[in-house]
């Protein structure tokens, strides 16, 4: 048996080892930032925020794209309990950068930065990848309902109401062009939506006053491409179109990149 003195020295080992880096950091909170010599002072932050039924380590490949050219990367893990709840959290991180910041959402992320980065005078520009991009008191459910998508019938609720892509269709729906075992994984490790988000609205609409980019996924099943153009351009964005799935960011991670940077220099 350790001495008491001895058993202090082993606890205060562990914990110096075990010290986060970065205590203040709010929980909920994924960051990935490149090295201090390769991040340039003279770029924007790039915030990423995900979708539904992926999270944030969908971001991988772009974060690394985006880091090799000297930008500071945060990506967002979010509940996707409530949009209120998702908002608050993305805001957080959002307002927690220091000097000009870029953000960009995929699919139901879109929802979240759209009424996050409302208000925020360092939010120089928008970036919609395959996304929901509501205005100020407009549900989505209605649009999804003039604007159908493939997948709504392969929704699989719990008893909570959160739904899920059925796993048997998820890499057939969601990313057909991606490695059909990475689908696969993809498919059992999702994370599900609140259906009640569909009927949920936000206070203000960040693109109506923020410079907006847009790209269209022409043969995504998860959120019908008209909806999307629609988004586009009622939003009037810089609009791209990619033949792609809904899981752009992992079927062309490179396209995806060199649109956030065209707003990271645009904006």
């Amino acid at each position: 048996m350790y001495a008491p003195t001895a058993v202090k020295t082993v606890l205060l080992a562990v914990l110096v080892a075990c010290a986060a880096p970065d205590p203040l950091q709010p929980a909920g909170l994924m960051e990935h930032t490149a090295s201090a010599d390769r991040t340039s002072p003279n770029k924007p932050t790039i915030v990423l925020v995900h979708g539904a039924f992926a999270d944030a380590a969908g971001w991988q490949s772009v974060i690394s794209l985006l880091q090799q050219d000297g930008y500071k990367v945060v990506a967002v893990q979010n509940s996707l309990s409530s949009i209120a709840a998702d908002v608050e959290t993305t805001k957080r991180l959002i307002d927690a950068q220091v000097g000009p910041v870029v953000v960009v959402a995929h699919s139901y992320g879109g929802a979240v930065m759209t009424g996050a980065a409302a208000g925020n005078p360092n939010v120089k520009a928008l970036v919609y990848l395959a996304a929901f991009a509501p205005d100020a008191g407009e549900p989505v459910g209605p649009l999804l309902e003039q604007y159908p998508s493939d997948v709504l019938p392969h929704f699989v609720p719990d008893a909570a109401g959160f739904l899920y892509i059925d796993p048997a269709v998820y890499p057939e729906f969601f990313s057909p062009d991606i490695p059909r075992r990475q689908a696969e994984a993809m498919a059992v490790a999702q994370r599900p939506l609140a259906a009640a988000t569909f009927g949920q609205t936000l206070t203000a609409a960040a693109w109506r006053t923020i410079p907006s980019w847009f790209m269209v996924a022409q043969e995504d099943r998860i959120i019908n491409p008209n909806l999307e153009r629609f988004f586009a351009q009622r939003m009037n964005a810089r609009t791209t179109e990619i033949k792609s799935s809904h899981a752009v960011l992992l079927s062309h991670p490179q396209a995806v990149a060199k649109l956030i940077r065209e707003a990271a220099g645009g904006s």
